[in-house]
């Protein structure tokens, strides 16, 4: 099939109006947020509206001999969803209803384009709550969430997305529609399909429908926040607060660097104070007097860890205000130049390790290195600031990215936690999981999809 009978087979599934061939238009879809990441040009850009529309692509595709690129809204960081050369970039964000909110048993029907605040607002209204939250909620989508298996802040309690996911609906590469899960909150009815396409970063299908549970609505959190002159300190006061059972509903951690960038850019101070190397934040949604003693124990544990400042408080404004400082750290790194995120996650016993190599690499490189992260599940995010027009910085960037995933690795942790491996660390995942781990991948995507229709060249090779 030519590519001008190709267009036209595409037109015909989704209309004039959702096939994008304009070279600078399609440009805007061809690359997430990762700037390392390798970046070809598509032919074209569809955007589908249903299932039905997608498994027209699907098998057009497949009779062309023309690769797909599943995408949603864009937010990734590992290039997962980067357009080939030749590819078609399929794009879910018109598939954006909410289809069901079932609140007796507490779960949801949607499709891959709602944005994960929309549906977080709309179960809201039912008492109701969607717990992953990734730092991108009020733009990314379900679909990227689910293709990723996203975390964020929430994670040390909640889980990340695959936790939340009931049953999916995919299309495959034959065009075959293959529904899995259920649900029922039990279930385990031969393998589990389900988990097997949650983070499987759109190499094996299009997810075009996902059943998701619910939990009920959390009580308003208390919020503790302590400040450490040494990250080692930090570290220590995580590692004790999880050893001796605590678990709030969010534990995040931010070093020097980040505090500093954050309190310019929002012009406020985040209870830091000068000198401080990490802050730790942690809120409880337990609820009354469970929240006020959980708060209670993790600020002795903090203070008992060398903490020289740390303080609780219910006021609502207050926590959502140290909420805000974290979410904003990557905002307020651009001040200072470009950015590109990594993702490590450690053990929690060694998280001060980590920033503390990440200061290392930063000194070395010459390059300032903001460490902010989930502290509940060891999950760090080292940003990497760097000139974009200085062809000597980006290469310097690209060392500082590698080499802390060796650090990552040498701590006994994993190259990514939650953003995925995309096109930017398939030779990683390939060291970290082995030869053998990596033929088992092999051999799955061969079973599904023969011909590599589906995102080739992503996770692996």
């Amino acid at each position: 099939m030519d590519t001008a009978a190709l267009i036209d087979q595409l037109k015909a599934a989704v209309g004039a109006d959702g096939v994008l061939t304009d070279p600078d238009v399609t440009a805007g879809y061809s690359r997430d947020m990762m700037p390392l990441a390798p970046v070809g040009s598509p032919l074209a850009v569809v955007l589908p509206s249903d299932t039905e529309q997608v498994r027209q692509v699907v098998l057009a595709c497949a009779a062309a001999g023309t690769p797909i690129v599943p995408r949603g809204a864009g937010s990734g960081l590992s290039g997962g969803a980067n357009a080939i050369d030749g590819c078609v970039v399929l794009v879910t964000t018109r598939m954006n209803k909410i289809i069901e909110i079932d609140a007796d048993n507490r779960l949801a029907v949607v499709e891959p384009g709602v944005v994960n605040l929309d549906l977080r607002q709309a179960v809201d209204k039912h008492g109701l709550f969607y717990p992953p939250d990734p730092s991108s909620y009020d733009w990314c989508t379900i679909g990227g969430n689910l293709a990723t298996n996203a975390g964020g802040l929430c994670c040390v309690k909640y889980g990340v997305t695959t936790d939340s996911v009931l049953g999916l609906e995919v299309v495959l590469a034959g065009g075959d529609v293959l529904r899995t899960g259920r649900r029922t909150v039990k279930g385990v009815a031969g393998y589990d399909l389900t988990k097997l396409f949650v983070g499987s970063e759109g190499t094996l299908g299009v997810i075009t429908q996902a059943t998701l549970a619910l939990r009920p609505q959390p009580m308003a959190p208390g919020t503790m926040v302590a400040s450490f002159s040494s990250t080692a300190a930090a570290g220590a006061a995580v590692s004790r607060i999880v050893r001796e059972g605590l678990v709030p509903s969010l534990m995040e951690i931010m070093d020097a660097a980040s505090i500093k960038a954050v309190e310019q850019h929002l012009n406020t101070e985040v209870g830091a104070g000068a000198g401080s190397a990490a802050l730790l934040i942690c809120q409880s949604d337990s609820g009354g007097e469970a929240a006020l003693r959980e708060l209670a124990a993790i600020e002795q544990i903090c203070t008992d860890s060398g903490a020289d400042l740390a303080y609780s408080t219910t006021d609502l404004e207050e926590g959502r205000m140290l909420l805000t400082a974290r979410r904003a750290v990557l905002n307020a790194l651009e001040v200072y130049g470009s950015w590109l995120t990594d993702d490590v996650c450690v053990p929690r016993t060694r998280i001060g390790e980590l920033i503390s190599g990440c200061e290392e690499i930063s000194k070395r490189c010459g390059l300032t290195i903001a460490v902010v992260g989930h502290a509940g599940d060891g999950n760090m995010h080292p940003t990497i600031v760097y000139d974009a027009s200085s062809p000597e910085q980006f290469a310097k960037a690209q060392q500082a990215f590698d080499e802390i995933l060796e650090v990552g690795l040498r701590l006994g942790g994993t190259i990514t936690g939650e953003h995925g491996v995309g096109k930017i660390k398939r030779e990683w995942l390939a060291r970290e999981i082995g030869p053998v781990g990596i033929e088992a991948h092999r051999a799955i995507k061969r079973a599904l999809d023969p011909g590599s229709l589906f995102n080739p060249g992503s996770m692996f090779s």
